[in-house]
């Protein structure tokens, strides 16, 4: 089961915000057992996120930080940085999200981790990476769309730029660097060695730009914005029904044939314009006028059965709710229920990865902020006294 992957293994998540708790979250759903250290008094960024929220909470904080434990340090103080170094000699993997420079500043940094834990995994996620003029500025999602040319490809021509609404480069970090986690891990298993990761901002945004990159490259044309078209290939886009939209992937002549066929406009697959993919691209404007005449006459409901049945890649456009009542997206369980205090029923979006048919099973709700703070410590050799003076002396809360 995937819950058990990481079972045994203790991270000490040390991120907030999105791109980090989404990478712990994700270690946490495969078993590993999750410490997340956060500031006394305000916690994650994300906890005042409102609205919206469930039951008095953050709905972001909710949704990134299940399967954690909550713990308050005030890293400021080197008596807090003391107490972290002697979690983090108990730990397997430490993650963080501060600015290069930052934590080594502060005496928590890889060369002094591996010092009380020669095997440590180390991983740090920052905005623009370690290295260049550019590493100790901040940067957010769509700061980071802007910086690497996603949101210049992003929109319909002769709009405005727009960002992608969905925090692909934040969750695509946090994805870069749970891969690069547990790779660490498998490296340990058969060397013994730690290992230091590195994942930032930056670098994810550049890799989402992989095939705009490659086609500068080959063309020197810049990439533009085409709305729900593909560069590459037609038809691939969004075509107006009677009630809505329906996206159309035809990336062969055979399956554009299916689609002609489906839509009863079989004649525009021997048309010498649309013959093949590179005519198609020729005449885009000319085809999609086309088969939107025909579409326009069918449901969404109507068009997709037909196409189904030919076997030709379409969707309807769906908005959120109507997705979440699909009855594909029901049958896949990547809807789960969370319970949370105070909400009558809360769901989430599942681990997207199954094992032997099944999902990760662990679903413990976000903990409240330092609610573990007391028994954290007296599993790592505090007594009564030294905790009620760590909290006297505001290093712990």
């Amino acid at each position: 089961m995937i819950e058990h992957i990481l079972r045994g293994l203790r991270v000490i998540d040390l991120t907030q915000n999105v791109a980090g708790p989404f990478c712990t979250q994700i270690l946490g759903d495969m078993g590993a057992d999750v410490l997340k250290v956060e500031r006394p008094g305000s916690g994650d960024d994300t906890r005042a996120w409102l609205p919206p929220q469930i039951g008095g909470k953050s709905s972001t904080f909710l949704a990134l930080n299940r399967n954690k434990q909550s713990i308050c340090i005030d890293l400021d103080q080197p008596e807090g940085v003391a107490v972290l170094r002697k979690l983090a000699a108990r730990a397997d993997i430490v993650v963080h999200s501060f600015k290069p420079g930052s934590a080594e500043s502060r005496g928590f940094g890889w060369d002094d981790l591996r010092q009380d834990k020669a095997d440590l995994v180390y991983c740090a996620i920052s905005a623009f990476g370690q290295a260049g003029p550019l590493r100790q500025m901040p940067g957010y999602d769509p700061l980071m769309q802007a910086f690497t040319g996603i949101m210049s490809v992003t929109g319909n021509p002769n709009d405005d730029p727009v960002r992608v609404p969905v925090s692909l480069i934040d969750m695509g970090t946090g994805l870069w660097a749970a891969l690069g986690i547990v790779g660490a891990v498998l490296h340990r298993m058969r060397s013994g060695q730690g290992m230091d990761v590195r994942a930032s901002l930056m670098d994810t945004g550049l890799s989402w730009m992989t095939v705009f990159v490659a086609s500068y490259l080959a063309s020197g044309k810049l990439p533009q914005k085409m709305g729900s078209a593909m560069a590459m290939t037609a038809p691939y886009e969004l075509f107006k029904a009677a009630d809505g939209s329906v996206f159309i992937a035809a990336g062969n002549d055979r399956l554009f044939a299916k689609v002609c066929e489906a839509l009863g406009c079989a004649q525009l697959a021997s048309d010498p314009r649309f013959a093949t993919n590179t005519d198609r691209l020729t005449h885009r404007a000319d085809l999609h006028e086309l088969m939107e005449r025909q579409t326009q006459t069918l449901s969404c409901a109507d068009a997709v059965q037909r196409l189904r049945k030919t076997g030709a890649p379409c969707s309807e456009l769906n908005d959120i709710g109507q997705v979440l009542r699909h009855e594909q997206v029901i049958a896949s369980q990547m809807v789960t229920d969370l319970p949370v205090e105070g909400a009558a029923q809360h769901q989430v979006i599942a681990l997207p990865l199954t094992a032997n048919g099944q999902r990760s099973s662990r679903m413990d709700a976000p903990p409240l902020l330092g609610a573990d703070t007391d028994q954290v410590l007296r599993d790592h050799g505090y007594d009564e006294v030294a905790i009620a003076q760590l909290r006297r002396s505001a290093v712990v809360a």
